[in-house]
């Protein structure tokens, strides 16, 4: 399977490095090599991309996606069975992948099961990177249950954001068994959420020692823990306890971003999602007390992503938009744009991301012999966000392992 790409003008974001008249080999789903200038006759059949002069950089990467969570209807998602849940997860998949995603982390329902589904191209879409089910004390952020439902949590067999945990032991034995299960990494719920019914924003969940016995297995398994967090005593108890890295982080305060530096983590600010439930108001599905909470940390959003921005905090592209929502992923492009400069927002969703998700090397970059995972478009991001958050009229190919989708038919051609 051989493409070669013609008349490009490649971004590096790592490095920044641009060329003109570049070109590109891909062979087998890995880029074999390119060059500047008229390229040699290429070896055997290949399918011929002339970019025409528009840009071609790595696919872009959303670390912070819920695929099982594609209603926000509370009531009729009750109703879905297991194979229900995965088409429409595998179908919303294929969307961001047609948005320019070649790589997705789900914190938060999917499995190894979509996930090789997807690698054995039995359905379109991205490379998944998985973690399972969330970790949530019990009335934690992960715990749904209405005040009034005695009912306990059992089996864990359905599919599902989150899945209960309380105490040191249990907390490991679920890290073991999501790791058991094929989970890159393990996410932990440490503060009080937006959707959760019972519990503030401000809320501290799971102990010092609970976390820690997460990151000791995580780190036995050569994996790691991301944290759920919005308060700072939250955040700050995470950090020291060794999480890698922190979801949302709106109410961050100096000694969290002091943290953030000195242990080399990451941080993923999800800005579009509270402006897009915001918007949508109760068609979004949460509840009036839920839309209290939402104001309180969607006040604080864009001042916390200045500050871990001016600090040089590893900042990475995520979303966290659920249902119909998900159609703005790319909106976050233009959020973060209105603080850090375009290149930085970019490497936000390409190199920065492949090093949290420990892919460097593999994915983010044009370098030979890494993924071929590409973006054909028509302009310059660098000079213009808004060529990734348009694909409709800028995006004219997705190139994932060599498999090539031209977006402007949503088909998928993988002929050479």
């Amino acid at each position: 399977m051989r493409i070669r790409i013609i008349n490009a003008h490649t971004l590096e974001p790592l490095t920044g490095e641009r060329q003109k008249r570049a070109w590109l080999d891909v062979v087998d789903g890995r880029i074999a090599g390119g060059g500047v200038g008229t390229p040699p006759e290429p070896s055997g059949d290949a399918r011929i991309i002339d970019a025409r002069g528009g840009t071609v950089m790595p696919g872009l990467v959303d670390a912070h996606v819920h695929l099982t969570v594609t209603s926000t209807d509370v009531i009729d998602r009750a109703t879905w069975t297991p194979g229900y849940t995965t088409v429409r997860a595998l179908q919303s998949a294929g969307e961001m992948l047609r948005r320019g995603f070649t790589t997705v982390r789900d914190v938060g329902g999917a499995d190894y099961g979509m996930a090789r589904a997807l690698e054995e191209g039995l359905a379109v879409g991205p490379r998944l990177i998985f973690g399972g089910k969330a970790l949530s004390q019990t009335g934690g952020h992960g715990d749904f249950r209405a005040p009034l439902d005695d009912s306990q949590p059992c089996c864990q067999h359905k599919p599902d954001f989150g899945r209960i945990a309380d105490g040191v032991e249990a907390v490991r034995h679920a890290a073991r068994d999501e790791f058991r299960k094929g989970a890159h990494h393990l996410k932990m719920l440490v503060s009080g959420g937006v959707a959760s019914p019972s519990d503030e924003i401000s809320a501290v969940q799971y102990t010092s020692e609970e976390i820690r016995a997460a990151v000791v297995e995580a780190e036995n398994h050569n994996r790691y823990v991301t944290v759920h967090a919005y308060h700072p005593r939250a955040v700050n108890q995470a950090l020291r306890a060794g999480v890698r890295c922190v979801e949302h982080g709106n109410l961050i305060d100096e000694e969290s971003i002091r943290l953030l530096v000195e242990n080399d983590a990451f941080l993923v600010p999800t800005i579009i999602t509270y402006e897009a439930m915001y918007e949508a108001g109760s068609a979004s599905g949460l509840s009036e007390v839920s839309l209290k909470k939402l104001e309180e940390v969607r006040a604080a959003a864009m001042h916390a992503l200045e500050q871990a921005h001016r600090a040089g905090v590893n900042l990475v592209y995520g979303s966290d938009l659920l249902g119909a929502l998900q159609a703005r992923q790319l909106d976050e492009f233009t959020i973060r744009g209105r603080i850090q400069p375009p290149l930085d927002v970019i490497r936000s969703a390409t190199s920065t991301a492949a090093r949290l998700l420990k892919l460097e090397g593999r994915i983010g970059t044009l370098a030979p012999g890494t993924y071929a995972d590409l973006l054909v478009l028509d302009g310059d991001p660098e000079q213009d966000l808004s060529v990734l958050v348009s694909p409709e009229r800028h995006l004219r190919h997705v190139i994932h392992q060599g498999a090539v989708t031209d977006v402007a038919t949503h088909g998928n051609d993988t002929a050479i």
